[in-house]
């Protein structure tokens, strides 16, 4: 790979690795720890990550365990996740937080298969965007004389696989992802 399209397959990438991220934190009817990641607890005055307050484990396919290492903090716990809309009510027993995912329904589940479709869709365009910014880059280039035409064609070649082997991947990913969805 030439070194004007690294940096654009590295931008492409991150964009792939950002979907990932956005479909671990989907609800899909399953315990998943990544559900949690963006609740934010009050502890003392201070926002802090849930992650840092507590082990977050699987205790059975539908039920998450949140086991916080400061007992008292057991009831910000609780509100952080009541407040972070997620969807599911947290059941506190005095020593750690159990939550139950519910079966979901398959309106429920058409309609997260929807979202799985859009956020499939924005990362293309996103990659799309990318290779945009690197054609540009290389016709900037060609403009200041320094690559040849027969290079322009050679990245413009180059920057079109990146964009297609990142769009497959995409597809593979949302692929999946509804699979699962809709399996429940």
């Amino acid at each position: 790979m030439t070194e004007i399209c690294k940096q654009f397959d590295v931008n492409m990438g991150k964009v792939v690795a950002n979907l990932v991220k956005e479909y671990a934190m989907m609800r899909v009817g399953r315990a998943n720890p990544e559900v949690l990641a963006k609740v934010v607890v009050d502890y003392y005055g201070v926002p802090t990550p849930l992650q840092q307050m507590a082990a977050i484990s699987v205790s059975e396919a539908r039920i998450l365990v949140v086991q916080p290492w400061d007992k008292s903090s057991l009831k910000e716990i609780e509100r952080a996740i009541q407040a972070a809309e997620i969807g599911i009510n947290p059941a506190n027993d005095g020593n750690v937080i159990r939550i139950v995912f519910p079966p979901l329904t398959e309106d429920r589940r058409k309609e997260i298969s929807k979202t799985v479709h859009k956020e499939a869709e924005e990362a293309k365009i996103a990659i799309r965007n990318v290779r945009r910014d690197g054609m540009e880059a290389i016709k900037e280039l060609k403009k200041e004389n320094e690559i040849t035409e027969d290079n322009v064609k050679l990245y413009e070649k180059e920057m079109q696989g990146l964009t297609d082997k990142y769009c497959k991947e995409i597809d593979v990913m949302c692929e999946k992802k509804e699979k699962e969805v809709m399996e429940m």
